[in-house]
Order: C-alpha cells, then structure tokens, then sequence
C-alpha cells in the first residue's frame, strides 16, 4: 500500500460562481477540477473558508480540491486561508485557470511566475505574498475584437469551441494527476505541447 504523504496537494480551480458563470471560458479551471473531483470520487460539498472543497486520497496523494466562492477578483482570500488551515507547503498548491494568451484546446504547466494579467491570479499572488507555485493554464484564445475582454471571457464556448474546450479540460485533468504520480517536470514534459501535437 503507498503511504500516504503528511502534507496535502491543494488544487484550486478559478471561476466565478452562480448559474449565469456556468461554462463560460472564465470558469474552465472550474471546470476541470470539478471533472477531476468527478474522476477520483471526491465530493465538493463542503463549504469552508470562502470556498466549496473536497478532500480524498489517491494514489498514495492526501488532496483537497478547492472552488472558491469569492468571484474572481478576490480567490486570493480563499486560497490563502485554506493554506494557512490545511499548512499546505507552496509547492503543493496548484491553481488551474483560463488563459487568453494561449490558444484554445492548450494546457500549459508552469513551477512559478507572474499573473500575466489575470485577476484571480494577482488577487492570489497578493494574498500569498509570492509567485512561486505551480500553476496549469487552460487556453481559451482572444477575442476578436479589441477591447471586449470582459465580455469574452464570460461568454460560452460556441458549438465548434466545446469540442476542443472539453478536450483540453481532459488533457488538464490528465496533467494534474501525472503531476502527483510522477512530479511536475514530468507533467511540463508531456502536456506542454500543442493541442495536435
């Protein structure tokens, strides 16, 4: 039997919540921990510092999944309490997002770095008081049109996006569960890649 290790993996999933955020490109990290919670039979009903969570174990990996209630702009407040409750080591944290920069169907992993702009991730740098945790991005592309951001972001995936929005949102879960087996150099190597690769 694997041991089970003392200091649990916390993954965050951004996105807004309410009904009218459901599936928007925004809420992809939601949506792809709530698939791996799916997967690994682990229940997100608990409601605990500002945040819907799961806990379970797999494969030897203490996790505890997290969806925070906060909108967007204020994740940092969940996360940086569920740390601080749960003493999860910033190593262990890994927050999943959507990212405009990458395109549609991408995943990319990362040890470190900045916000690149996206709100849930300064509110949590801030809070955190440091970049230095992983992170696995979820491309959603640009919007046409300069300047419509905002609304892009909330908007729905069209008919011919959900196909490779869907397949991403696997390929993301796929990722995060070769992270805990076999490390994040391991995940980087093989899912930072382009979707057809």
């Amino acid at each position: 039997m694997n041991e089970v290790f003392a200091s649990p993996h916390l993954i965050v999933g951004l996105g807004n919540p309410g009904r009218s955020y459901v599936h928007t490109r925004h809420n992809v990290g939601f949506d792809c921990v709530e698939l791996l919670a799916r997967d690994l039979g682990i229940g997100l009903g608990r409601r605990e510092r500002q945040a819907r969570v799961g806990e379970g174990v797999w494969e030897g990996q203490r996790l505890l999944l997290a969806l925070p209630q906060t909108y967007m702009n204020l994740s940092g407040l969940a996360v940086s309490a569920l740390l601080r409750k749960h003493r999860v080591p910033l190593s262990n944290l890994l927050v999943v997002y959507d990212e405009m920069d990458l395109p549609l169907g991408a995943v990319r992993i990362r040890e470190r770095g900045s916000a690149g702009g996206h709100h849930g991730m300064e509110s949590i740098i801030a809070s955190l008081g440091s970049q230095d945790f992983p992170r696995l991005r979820i491309g959603i592309s640009r919007a046409g049109e300069r300047g419509a951001d905002v609304e892009y972001v909330l908007s729905r995936f069209t008919s011919g996006e959900r196909a490779p929005a869907q397949e991403a949102i696997a390929r993301a879960v796929a990722a995060i569960k070769t992270l805990l087996v076999e490390g994040i150099a391991a995940a980087m190597d093989r899912f930072n890649r382009r979707p057809d690769e």
